[in-house]
């Protein structure tokens, strides 16, 4: 049996990672991967859907064809195919063998402590890391098995465009899909049983967004689910919802979550039991509760499922497992939706005890003057006894790089008074907090 210090299951972001740093230190170190070395994201996820959103971006109000919507659409599919190499994880492989780590084909199972078994092949750890990703839920819903449906991986990785679309499930990969389809001459049903779409953000943002995806030509449905589906015409659907009414489509896109992917691993054997949605609770140095020595990053957490918080939680093992004593710190993760516009969140946005809100209207800028730009909205969160930003959230141009001012803010407890007093660059967008910032200082030191 061969012994490393280190099994990463799961050759994902986070464990490109975790492996990478471990064995620039010296660390022996096996990564373990059924699929491909990357995961999801670089092939059949977000690179894919942001050369889909980059290319669907030129057709906004558009006086296009559908012909030439058609033809746009083969020429964004080959870029999209391109950016996302393929599908093919080749390069990825070689460079994470390149990096000294050993990379084992196949889906391992933890057999006893200290052991996982890969394809018959059994090998020793120290440390175990799991890092396996989530993968899309696929909803009970009578009738669902006997109709063409895609999840957004087959979405983003299929040529087909087809005539008519109902996505269901208006969350981030939602939205951003129901926009790309519908700029490509779609017809676009978007459902969502919540009462607005986006339904951890704000009501005004989330609104805001709404009205975009409806000037694309998006029929959004909140506040309404699919309660059952049957065969239509020509090989598509009939999909019956919640408000009554029948809506006849090509295909039904799925878009209502994913969930981790922790089923099968043997984790058992070593008295780890995720919980009901499958996660694994972990504590702040990201080791899961009750171990001493397997740990977990990504989405098998369920905290923050982004690729930046896997990576983020990659770093903060790969420290720990070396001795240096790292925590995480989950309070900054930004949000965004990728959507033209964007939209862009980080920290809290709710209005509880003590908290105050300001506003802005992106509309009053310079620089959406000088680019003609959508406008849109910004709108800060602050605590008002100690005076310290909480969280921002905004729908508008380049929303979610100009954020990262606000993801800096939050995490490191910037006062006010600091922020009120800071200049940007005009004309730019970041200019929008400003007069925000200045609303927030004076209302937190009056009281």
């Amino acid at each position: 049996m061969d012994r490393v210090d280190v099994v990463v299951l799961g050759g994902g972001s986070a464990g490109e990672v975790v492996s990478a740093a471990l064995a620039a230190e010296g660390r022996s170190v096996a990564v373990v991967e059924g699929s491909r070395v990357g995961g999801a994201c670089p092939y059949v996820a977000c690179m894919p859907s942001k050369s889909l959103l980059h290319s669907a971006a030129a057709l906004a109000g558009a006086d296009a064809s559908l012909g030439d919507r058609i033809s746009a659409y083969r020429e964004a599919v080959r870029r999209r195919d391109e950016v996302a190499e393929g599908r093919d994880d080749t390069k990825a492989a070689e460079s994470m063998q390149q990096s000294g780590v050993r990379l084992v084909r196949g889906r391992g199972r933890v057999t006893a402590p200290g052991i996982v078994v890969v394809e018959g092949e059994q090998l020793g750890w120290a440390n175990l890391v799991v890092a396996t990703g989530s993968v899309p839920v696929v909803p009970d819903i009578p009738g669902l098995a006997a109709i063409p449906t895609w999840t957004s991986e087959e979405a983003l990785s299929s040529p087909a465009l087809p005539s008519s679309l109902v996505v269901l499930g208006g969350g981030p990969v939602g939205c951003e899909l129901a926009q790309v389809f519908a700029r490509f001459g779609v017809v676009v049903t978007l459902v969502e049983s919540g009462g607005r779409l986006l339904g951890n953000e704000r009501p005004e943002v989330a609104d805001r967004l709404a009205a975009v995806l409806r000037s694309d030509g998006v029929d959004v449905r909140v506040g309404t689910s699919l309660e059952r589906a049957e065969p239509g015409t020509a090989g598509g659907a009939r999909v019956h919802l919640s408000d009554g009414t029948s809506t006849d489509c090509s295909r039904v896109l799925l878009a209502v979550g994913r969930r981790p992917a922790t089923s099968e691993l043997g984790l058992e054997v070593l008295g780890v039991e995720p919980d009901d949605q499958g996660a694994l609770a972990v504590d702040e140095r990201c080791r899961v509760v009750g171990q001493d020595c397997v740990w977990a990053a990504g989405d098998v957490t369920a905290v923050a499922p982004f690729t930046h918080t896997a990576n983020y939680q990659a770093g903060v093992i790969a420290a720990n497992i070396l001795g240096r004593d790292r925590q995480a710190h989950y309070g900054a993760i930004p949000r965004a939706v990728y959507t033209d516009p964007p939209v862009a969140s980080v920290g809290r946005t709710d209005e509880g005890p003590g908290m105050v809100s300001a506003s802005f209207d992106l509309r009053e800028l310079a620089r959406t003057l000088s680019d003609d730009g959508p406008g849109g909205l910004l709108v800060l969160t602050a605590d008002r006894v100690r005076g310290v930003l909480l969280g921002a959230a905004a729908i508008g141009a380049r929303a979610d790089d100009w954020m990262s001012e606000a993801a800096l803010a939050v995490r490191a407890e910037v006062p006010l008074a600091i922020l009120a007093d800071t200049v940007h660059a005009f004309p730019t967008m970041s200019q929008a907090f400003e007069p925000a910032y200045r609303e927030l200082a004076a209302r937190c030191s009056s009281g």
